[in-house]
Order: C-alpha cells, then sequence, then structure tokens
C-alpha cells in the first residue's frame, strides 16, 4: 500500500483498517470503502479483526475504536499478538475454542463468554465470521461482540437472590427440623458455594485456649482446610475487637488489596486469590467466621453475594444458639436421668444399709461376741458399696495406737493384725480424732502394668464416752464417697460403736465379778490364816497354863526348871500375839486412807549405818557377810522417820530369815534419776518368778516347812508395801543369778 506523506493521521489509519477489513482488491476511493470505514469506526459494537496463519494458529490484527474503549488496549499494541498474549490462560483456551470451531464448521458463530481485562470480568456477546480468499480457503475472522455485563449481571443477581431465598429457606427448614450443628455446617457450606460459584466455603469455630479451627468446609481444591487452626492469629484478632459491617473483610485479589505483606504471604500459602469474611454472632458473643474464596484468579465480590453470606452468618448465629438450648436441654435431661438413677440406687442403698443396721442391731441385742457383730459390719459393707476392702481399728487405752481387729477383703488379707502408730500419720489421724470422717484418692505403692489407684474412707466410731476406732473403706476406682455414703457408713460406725462399747462394759463386769470373787477369796484365805495364826500362839499359851497349873496344885510335885521355861513360852506368845494384833491394827489403818506422814529431812550417811549395824551380830552369828555402801552425795531425804526405820528393819530382817550361811547381805543407798535409792540385796537365795508377785501377800512365807525356823507375823512383808506407799515412795523386788534384791525407792525434795 502506498502512502503519501502529505496525508493526516486519521486518513493514514483508515487506510490501514481498509487494508486490514479489505484487502488490497478493493479501491480506496470508492464508495463502499468509505461506508464500510464510517461504520467500523462508529458504531457501538465491537469489532476485531484475527488472522488464520498458515499453520492454524491465529493473531490479532485490529481493533475498532468501540472494542479499544471496552478493553483498554489499541489496536496497535494489539497487532499481531496471539491470544496468550493479552489473556489469562483459562479465557486464552475459551476463546481459542470459539475460533476453532469457526474455523472448523467454516460459517459464522454465536456465543457468549466471560473475559477479564486489567482484572475486570466482562460479558460478551459475540458473532464471528469468517472471510475467504480467492482459493476459498478462510484467512480471517471478524468478530463482533456486545458488552451485556449489566443484563448479566442483572441476571445473576436474580440467580443468587433466587438460589440465596432457596438456601435461606432451606436452612430456616433445617432449623426447624432441629438438624445437629455439624449436620447443618456441612449442608449449609456445600450449598452457599454452589450458589456463589467460588472455590471453597468453610465455617471457622472461634474457641478459647487455642482451640480454634474449620469445622465445616466445601471445597473443589485438593487441599483441605477442615479441623486446622488459621496460621495467622491477626486475621483473626480483629474480628475479636470490632463489630458491624466494618469487621466484614473483603478482598478480590490479595496482590492490589493493599494488605500486610505477612497477610499476603498467608493467602498464598493457602492458595487463596480472592477472600470474603463476615463474622458470626451469637448472643452477642463473636462465635466464628464464614468464609467464601476463590483460589485461582480475583474475583469481584457482588454486594448481593456479601449479602447472602451475612444473612448466612445470622441464620449459623440462630442456629449455634438453638443447638447451645438444645445442649443445655439435653443436658439437663441427662442430668434428671441421672438423678433419677442415683436416686433409686440410694434408695435401694438405704434399704439395704437399713437391713444391716437391723441385723447389727439384733446381734448387739443378744449379746453376740464384738468379733462376731464388727465381722458382720465389715462383710456386709463390702458388696453393697462395691469394696474391695473394709477393715476396723481399735485405739490402745492411751490412744496412741491402732490396731486392726477385724477385716474382710476380696483380695489377700492386707490389714488383719496391723498396728499403726498415730503419731506417724498426723494429717489422717487429726481428723478421725476429732470425730470427723477422712477420705482421700492414693496411687497403690509398687511396679503395676496398669496405674492402681484407690479410695479411702475412714469414719470414726464413737460415742458420748470417747472415741474408740476407725471403720476404714477403700475401693478400686478414682471415685469419691459421695455425702449419702458417707451417712450411710457413719451409721454403721455409730452401732460398731454400741457393740464395741457393750463388750468392754461386759468385759468390765466379768473382770469386776472376779475381781470381786478374788477379793472374797482372799478375804475368806485371810480370816481363815488370821485366825490360824491368832490361834497358835493362844494354844501355846493354853498347854503352857495347862502345865505351869498341874505343877502348881497342891497334888502335883513341884519343878523349879520348868517354871521359867513355862514363864518364857507365856512371855514370847503373848508377845508374838500383841505384836500380830498391832501389825493387824497398822495394816488395817494404812488401807483405810491414813492421815498424811510427818516428813522430817534426815541425812542417810548419819542415819542409815546405826540401823544396819544393828544386825551386825545377828548376821555373825548365822555366819553371813553384811555390807553397807552409801554415796556420799546423796542429799537430805524427807521422810517418816518411825516408818523409814521399820521398812529397812523388816526387810534386813526378811535378808536375814532367808540367806544361808556364807552368803553375803548387801545394803545400797545411790541417788537415781532424782530419787534416793536403797537396794538391800543378799545372795544364796532366788525366788522364782510365779511367787515374786505374791511376797507382799499377808501371811506368805518363802519357806513353809519350817515355820518355827522362820518366825513372825507374816504381814511383815504386806506393811512394807503399804508403808512405802504411804510415804510416797515404791518398792518392787527382782530375783535373778541366785540373789534376791529389794529396791525402795524415794522422791527427792526437788521433785516432790
Amino acid at each position: 500500500m502506498n502512502i503519501n506523506p502529505g496525508e493526516s493521521t486519521v486518513e493514514l489509519k483508515q487506510q490501514v483498517h481498509s487494508q486490514i477489513l479489505f484487502g488490497p482488491e478493493l479501491d480506496k476511493h470508492s464508495s463502499s470503502e468509505q461506508f464500510l470505514l464510517s461504520i467500523y469506526n462508529s458504531v457501538q459494537t465491537s469489532i476485531f479483526i484475527v488472522d488464520v496463519l498458515e499453520d492454524g494458529d491465529f493473531c490479532y490484527v485490529a481493533l475498532n475504536p468501540t472494542h479499544e474503549r471496552w478493553i483498554g488496549i489499541s489496536s496497535e499494541n494489539l497487532r499481531g499478538k496471539k491470544p496468550e498474549d493479552i489473556l489469562s490462560p483459562d479465557d486464552a483456551a475459551k476463546v481459542r475454542q470459539h475460533y476453532a470451531d469457526c474455523l472448523r464448521f467454516g460459517k459464522t458463530i454465536s456465543y457468549e463468554q466471560c473475559l477479564q481485562f486489567q482484572g475486570v470480568p466482562t460479558w460478551w456477546s459475540t458473532t464471528l465470521t469468517p472471510l475467504r480468499d480467492a482459493n476459498s480457503r478462510i484467512y480471517r475472522l471478524i468478530g463482533t461482540s456486545s458488552n451485556i455485563t449489566p443484563v448479566k449481571q442483572v441476571a445473576q443477581a436474580k440467580e443468587i437472590q433466587t438460589a440465596q431465598e432457596q438456601l435461606l429457606e432451606a436452612i430456616a427448614q433445617w432449623i426447624r427440623e432441629s438438624l445437629d450443628l455439624d449436620t447443618l455446617l456441612h449442608h449449609l457450606v456445600k450449598e452457599v458455594r454452589h450458589c456463589l460459584g467460588c472455590d471453597r466455603v468453610l465455617v471457622y469455630h472461634i474457641q478459647p485456649e487455642e482451640n480454634s479451627a474449620v469445622i465445616a468446609e466445601s471445597t473443589i481444591t485438593a487441599d483441605s482446610f477442615l479441623g486446622q487452626k488459621f496460621p495467622d492469629p491477626g486475621l483473626i484478632a480483629k474480628y475479636q475487637e470490632r463489630s458491624g459491617r466494618g469487621c466484614i473483610q473483603i478482598v478480590e485479589d490479595i496482590y492490589t488489596a493493599g494488605l500486610h505483606p505477612s497477610q499476603v504471604d498467608v493467602f498464598d500459602s493457602l492458595q487463596v486469590r480472592a477472600n470474603l469474611v463476615v463474622p458470626i454472632w451469637s448472643q452477642q458473643q463473636l462465635w466464628g467466621l464464614i468464609t467464601a474464596q476463590h483460589c485461582h484468579k480475583p474475583h469481584q465480590w457482588q454486594e448481593i453475594e456479601i449479602d447472602l453470606l451475612k444473612q448466612l452468618a445470622t441464620q449459623i448465629g440462630i442456629a449455634v444458639h438453638q443447638a447451645e438450648l438444645q445442649e443445655q436441654v439435653q443436658h439437663l435431661k441427662a442430668q434428671l436421668d441421672l438423678q433419677k438413677q442415683q436416686h433409686q440406687t440410694q434408695l435401694q442403698q438405704a434399704q439395704n444399709f437399713q437391713v444391716l443396721v437391723r441385723r447389727i442391731t439384733e446381734q448387739i441385742r443378744d449379746h453376740q461376741p464384738q468379733t462376731q457383730v464388727l465381722q458382720t459390719a465389715t462383710q456386709e459393707l463390702v458388696p453393697l458399696l462395691q469394696l474391695e476392702c473394709c477393715y476396723i481399728e481399735i485405739y490402745s487405752s492411751c490412744g496412741t495406737q491402732a490396731t486392726v481387729t477385724c477385716e474382710y477383703t476380696t483380695t489377700t488379707s492386707q490389714h488383719q493384725g496391723l498396728t499403726k502408730k498415730v503419731a506417724d500419720l498426723p494429717e489422717v489421724y487429726r481428723s478421725l480424732l476429732a470425730k470427723q470422717y477422712w477420705q482421700s484418692i492414693e496411687i497403690v505403692p509398687g511396679w503395676h502394668p496398669k496405674l492402681l489407684v484407690i479410695t479411702q474412707l475412714a469414719c470414726p466410731i464413737f460415742d458420748d464416752q470417747g472415741i474408740l476406732g476407725n471403720l476404714w473403706l477403700s475401693r478400686p476406682t478414682q471415685e469419691m464417697f459421695d455425702e449419702f455414703e458417707i451417712s450411710l457408713v457413719q451409721q454403721i460406725a455409730n452401732e460398731c460403736a454400741i457393740a464395741i462399747r457393750q463388750a468392754r462394759l461386759y468385759s468390765a463386769t466379768q473382770a469386776h465379778l472376779q475381781q470381786l470373787e478374788q477379793q472374797e477369796r482372799l478375804k475368806n484365805e485371810f480370816v481363815r490364816t488370821l485366825s490360824h495364826e491368832l490361834r497358835t500362839p493362844i494354844t501355846s499359851i493354853s498347854l503352857a497354863a495347862q502345865t505351869l497349873e498341874s505343877a502348881l496344885t497342891p497334888e502335883g510335885t513341884l519343878n523349879i526348871e520348868i517354871v521359867p521355861q513355862l514363864l518364857q513360852i507365856l512371855h514370847n506368845e503373848c508377845g508374838r500375839e500383841s505384836k500380830l494384833i498391832n501389825d493387824l491394827m497398822t495394816l488395817t489403818y494404812l488401807e483405810a486412807e491414813p492421815t498424811a506422814p510427818t516428813l522430817i529431812a534426815i541425812d542417810l550417811q548419819t542415819w542409815l549405818p546405826p540401823i544396819v549395824e544393828s544386825f551386825r551380830d545377828l548376821t555373825h552369828c548365822q555366819r553371813q557377810k553384811l555390807h553397807l555402801n552409801i554415796d556420799q552425795s546423796l542429799p537430805p531425804l524427807e521422810t517418816d522417820i518411825t516408818d523409814l526405820e521399820r521398812i529397812v528393819t523388816e526387810i534386813l530382817t526378811h535378808a536375814c530369815k532367808y540367806t544361808p550361811a556364807g552368803e553375803i547381805i548387801t545394803v545400797t543407798a545411790d541417788l537415781i534419776q532424782d530419787a534416793v535409792q536403797l537396794r538391800i540385796t543378799n545372795s544364796g537365795l532366788e525366788i522364782p518368778a510365779t511367787d515374786l508377785p505374791r511376797i507382799f501377800e499377808p501371811f506368805y512365807r518363802l519357806m513353809r516347812n519350817d515355820p518355827w525356823a522362820y518366825s513372825g507375823t507374816g504381814l511383815e512383808m504386806a506393811l512394807v508395801q503399804k508403808m512405802v506407799k504411804h510415804l510416797g515412795g515404791s518398792i518392787y523386788i527382782e530375783s535373778a543369778n541366785c540373789q534376791t534384791t529389794f529396791i525402795v525407792k524415794f522422791p527427792t525434795a526437788t521433785t516432790l
């Protein structure tokens, strides 16, 4: 084509368009050319021209001014480019398919399509006409397009509105049908994604303590976010701080929305290109988010789409509230059922316990042994409360120890006969001794394939007279004993207290009866012995008097030599009788709460030696050795001199009686732990252990074969014991290794 230099730019452009449209064959000055050019330049319909290359490919030739305005690309910039050079891959594939169809069919075709130019989706109604050369080859395609975007938007809006109305009606129906929340959300996201035509719709539930996660999702992509947590807390934080429309996030293209780079990175990692987020509120609390997403291309969110998501968020909030109410109703119903079941269980337990209480009461009434009553209680409690073990422990008299006297267990016995020290478990026994129950959950010690845990309960056994023991229960679970069970166990503990107290009273009564019988026996024996002891000297006196009387009669022959002997017998027996009566009166006086003794301070270093020396001649005659050892640091001793002298004299007399010839009698006085101790030891004599407790009994003699050789009233040692006690001291006897020791202790003045 020849172009003159003087021609204007418009003329040049028209010549180019003429060549493109009609080829070189058409005369450029013909009226037909002018008419067609005027139409090409002024028509409101978009016109574009595509060349069909020899290899079957396509490239653009020109656009009319109307089309340039619509798509924002000049004809010069378009010329020679292929569809992929100006369109997205998806759009390029679509237009190529239409061009190929026109080429294949060889005739004009019409179609509608949506293309994006500069990120803006536009709907076109296109007619594509093929042009042939002289050889009937299609070498060019001429397309005319009308922008039908407004019409499509209206139609699409109507479709969305219709779908929205149907969806909202369906949701209302689902809510009326009381579908569970998970099922409702599953249906909802699926229908919303179809309604909006997006790639993904999900519901994100916001919970405390980082438990938030996607709980419902519908997607056409291979990646699923179900059960996952949003990686960027910043995307969620703003919804927790704001409310209303300002909280809605609308992102049409993450790369052009002015987002923070970190948010762009998050969206990009999730393969999200366009994002619409609407908060879900339930009872003025942010419950979660509903999100619609396009994954591979931008999307211009329409107002109707936003309104749909907002209405859905409102419906979800209602459904959530309804689900919470239903959950509360179900929870209350479950609680009522549980309470009913517990009430029935408690009623049955109470009946079983009443039977047990009645059985124990009958045993107590029938004076059954304590062991049998306690065994019944422990044995019956195990099945009633599903226990592993039940046992009863009784406190010692001093209250420092508790011994298990009765146990029933479904396994091997672990506690029978066990004695526990109260001081070793202060926290446990502090409550029990205060008459309060104690309960705990403990791990069973030792190695076990599976961790074993037991629950223990201890209820004190007591009455108005004091604490008696404890009733222990254990079961192999972590379930604590409830108040109802504890009250029932306390009833059994009260019955056990009655049984124990009755058994102790019976035992005490029996012991008292035995003691009375023993006292009666001892009294009778004492009276018999006393009668014998009184009769013996009287018999001797009577015989001596009769002999003396017969000797002094006129018919008798007076034997002067026998008179002194008879008088001596009379004198000795009278003295013996007098001493026996005096000792008996003193013993009776000391047993009948005597008056306090008259105490004076004495120095044993000077007072004791004369008393011991008075026995020197007797021991010498009996070929016995007598020793005295006195601690020179002894403090003064406050005592009654008369009683103390009687005590020492009687013990020394007893020692001299029973010490064989050649043996040793030792008197020792020393200070032992703030007490003055007198020890009188004689060797050569060992008293059997069975006789030691009887030494201080009235009229008890070690040697009964020869009473004349071991004379005395028989009340001496009984008097010694009473006098020592009267002076505030103590006396006891030891006998071993062929020697016997009397030990007398008196507290010093500083310890009184």
